[in-house]
């Protein structure tokens, strides 16, 4: 065998040998940091971050060993500017594969809280911040002073209060690692995806936020969902007639806290929310409502009762009456049962 031709062979053996290797090195660039260990790590990738930032956040958070090699193994495996943002949920037991899938296929973690009909935007931010997705403070701080961009708003009270009765009462799924404000909005969003909508469907002739604000009162004062009709007429029938509401919620709203029975200086407390002492609605929502207690504040039932109470079955319905001697004696029967069983 000639020189040339021993030359080739050598040639063609050391390519050979270098392939095997690069191939060995790329089989196993991308194994399991510890196969052994399944615990997930909630892992954020901010937007906009590169396949080398989003490797250094994976080794800080010692789901891989290395940066670099998650970069290297990114750019051969062509998934180099499709990785996506968001909080994921990895394990150092995830080869480089498992965790590429999921991030370039924006499987992002997500929790759930809920948000009851009737909560105060205070109760609402304390309820989220107990849920563990934000801080209080910044929430109260958003809630009072930051300037949502919604046209939905631009009818409401211009004060701390601004958001009160719009953060929609449900049960949310978000993407792990949203800031306060974007939860905010996320609330906002559905509130103009449900009571703003049936609102404009409505054709009602009260304002967005008169009807929010009556949905409210709604909200705090009725016990029994098929009450919830009955609980409008009478406020619209007060309305009319140019009666102060007297509805015990909007004392309460003042008040901070709810009392079973307000006394008579809790009535005559100074402020514009006190439907005792100041004729029509208040300047705004004293809770946020439910969808159930918008439709009544939409669609009243027909009647001309101007009052009621709770009754003396005390099972949280009421007696509603069209006569004040009859309140009176509805009143009296439910003092008296209600005495009766404390």
């Amino acid at each position: 065998m000639d020189l040339k031709k021993k030359i080739i062979i050598a040639v063609i053996c050391i390519a050979v040998v270098i392939a095997a290797g690069v191939l060995l090195y790329i089989g196993g660039l991308g194994k399991a940091l510890d196969s052994e260990n399944t615990q997930t790590v909630n892992v954020t990738i901010p937007s906009g971050s590169g396949t080398i930032q989003i490797g250094q956040q994976l080794e800080e958070n010692s789901i891989i060993s290395s940066a670099d090699k998650f970069k290297l193994w990114s750019r051969i495996k062509g998934y180099d500017s499709q990785y996506k943002a968001g909080t994921y949920a990895l394990s150092p037991s995830m080869d480089f594969q498992t965790i590429a899938d999921i991030i370039v296929g924006g499987k992002i973690n997500t929790v759930n809280f809920t948000i009851p009909e009737g909560y105060t935007i205070y109760q609402t931010a304390r309820a989220i911040a107990d849920s563990g997705l934000g801080d209080y403070d910044t929430l109260v701080s958003l809630i009072e002073a930051a300037d949502f961009d919604y046209d939905f708003l631009d009818g409401a009270q211009n004060n701390k209060n601004k958001l009160e009765g719009y953060l929609f009462p449900n049960t949310y799924t978000i993407d792990e690692g949203m800031s306060e404000e974007q939860i905010i909005k996320v609330m906002l969003n559905q509130f103009k995806a449900e009571p703003l909508k049936s609102y404009n469907e409505s054709n009602n002739a009260y304002s967005l936020n008169e009807i929010i604000t009556i949905a409210s009162i709604i909200e705090r004062e009725c016990k029994v969902d098929e009450e919830r009709k009955l609980v409008a007429s009478v406020i619209y029938n007060r309305l009319e007639k140019g009666m102060p509401l007297q509805m015990c919620s909007t004392v309460q709203y003042v008040l901070g806290k709810q009392k079973e029975v307000l006394t008579y200086a809790d009535t005559r407390i100074e402020s514009p929310y006190n439907t005792y002492t100041n004729a029509g609605l208040p300047p705004g929502p004293i809770c946020s409502p439910g969808l159930a207690a918008v439709q009544a504040a939409l669609h009243p039932a027909d009647t001309d009762y101007l009052y009621f109470v709770l009754s003396e079955k005390l099972d949280g319905t009421s007696n509603f009456s069209s006569d004040y001697a009859q309140f009176e004696r509805d009143k009296a029967a439910y003092d008296k049962a209600y005495t009766a069983s404390h």
